[in-house]
């Protein structure tokens, strides 16, 4: 109802909303928990404590309880915990846990620590009168993990993630794998959404009074959302202490780090006198464009970004005032990434551009009720090596580009 009673022209200042920030390093864990619980209905967390009220203790030769216990121990705020059905085979019990995550838009990472936990045989789950699964005497004898099958269901989330465009997948290493096996394991895997880590880490079970292998997925996405809360989504998340864990499955050789970095396996690393360290930040894709995981991450971001806060020009009509808007509000979103160091360059015009006009929707562009706008990015990369120059010569020995400490 207008509030001015006499007929005239009047003078309001309107300021628009903030932007709501979008929050980066926010998995989405899929597994196996105790109890009866609402399969397939992901359940958001801001505490291992809530993990340990709602799901209990960790199930035997699982590991979701684990996984996000490490990534809250990593500097993680919020995560999504999505049961998995064990009373069907984990290939289509997983399928159903990615299907459940489509429509969620506040997470932008996947794990899936239980893809490497061996099930229990089929007839156990299906018998009503089956011993209860989490007595640890059932899981005593199981047969070893099928790599093919692993590679199947890891596969499967890399569809997920690279369909959707939105998440990135945070995958896991077999265990106790020789390094044939991890090539292999790698050779099956190709996804610019995804990184692979190795090796597993041995973290301390309080509930049953001992220490165990999991894999690392939980605790590198905690890394993730720490790197993310204190620099951004732009910053490559390795260089990172990795807490919680008290040893590596695998020590590596520098060698064995560097042959396994070109192939893009991201390896956990313990330097002499330093903390447990992530030491790698590759993508699983061939494409150098996405080479690095901070890379994709951003584009992935922007994407994010896109999505929430450009719903709102559907339906305008298309012409050069929408144009002209949706420059606008994208060029404001880049010019903030570029002050905050996510895009290199001196200027704004060197880091990024953004074209909405006639060229890119022409007629039958607009006769299909399409509005087309090409961006363009100029992302930081990760400084992978510091080149160091020795001289030798008469006059003794020369040192370049050595890099300054402190």
């Amino acid at each position: 109802m207008l509030k001015y009673k006499t007929p005239g022209v009047y003078y309001e200042e309107r300021f628009p909303s903030p932007v709501e920030k979008l929050q980066t390093g926010v998995p989405a864990i899929l597994g196996y928990i105790k109890g009866n619980a609402k399969f397939n209905e992901p359940q958001p967390l801001t505490h291992w404590s809530e993990f340990q009220r709602d799901f209990g203790a960790p199930l035997p030769n699982g590991y979701l309880a684990y996984a996000v216990r490490g990534f809250f121990k990593n500097g993680g705020s919020l995560c999504y915990v999505v049961p998995l059905k064990d009373t069907i085979p984990p290939e289509d019990a997983l399928l159903e846990g990615l299907a459940a995550l489509e429509p969620l838009c506040t997470i932008d990472l996947v794990c899936t620590p239980d893809i490497m936990r061996s099930p229990p045989p089929m007839n156990l789950t299906n018998d009503p009168c089956a011993p209860d699964l989490t007595d640890s005497t059932i899981w005593s004898n199981l047969s070893p993990l099928n790599p093919d099958s692993v590679i199947t269901m890891q596969s499967a989330v890399l569809e997920h993630c690279h369909r959707l465009g939105n998440r990135f997948a945070i995958l896991d290493s077999l265990p106790h794998t020789n390094e044939q096996q991890l090539h292999n394991q790698r050779r099956g895997l190709n996804g610019a959404s995804a990184a692979l880590y190795y090796p597993w880490v041995r973290v301390q079970d309080d509930s049953y009074l001992k220490s165990t292998f999991v894999p690392p997925c939980g605790h590198v996405a905690g890394v993730y959302a720490r790197s993310d809360q204190k620099i951004g989504v732009y910053k490559a998340p390795a260089n990172e202490v990795l807490k919680g864990v008290l040893e590596l499955e695998v020590n590596l050789t520098n060698r064995q780090q560097g042959l396994l970095n070109q192939e893009g396996i991201n390896c956990l690393h313990t330097f002499p006198g330093r903390e447990i360290l992530v030491w790698g930040a590759r993508t699983l894709s061939h494409d150098p464009e996405w080479t690095y995981i901070n890379v994709r991450r951003l584009f992935l971001t922007v994407i994010r970004w896109i999505e929430r806060n450009m719903l709102e020009v559907v339906f305008e009509p298309n012409d050069a005032s929408l144009w002209n808007r949706i420059k606008r509000d994208l060029t404001d979103y880049f010019n903030d990434l570029f002050r905050q160091g996510a895009l290199k360059g001196s200027q704004p015009e060197e880091a990024f551009y953004v074209k909405c006009d006639e060229d890119t929707n022409p007629p039958q562009v607009r006769e299909a009720g399409q509005v087309v706008t090409e961006i363009g990015l100029a992302p930081i990369e990760p400084c992978e090596f510091i080149i160091v120059t020795i001289i030798h010569g008469t006059t003794g020995v020369t040192i370049s580009g050595v890099p300054k400490l402190g």
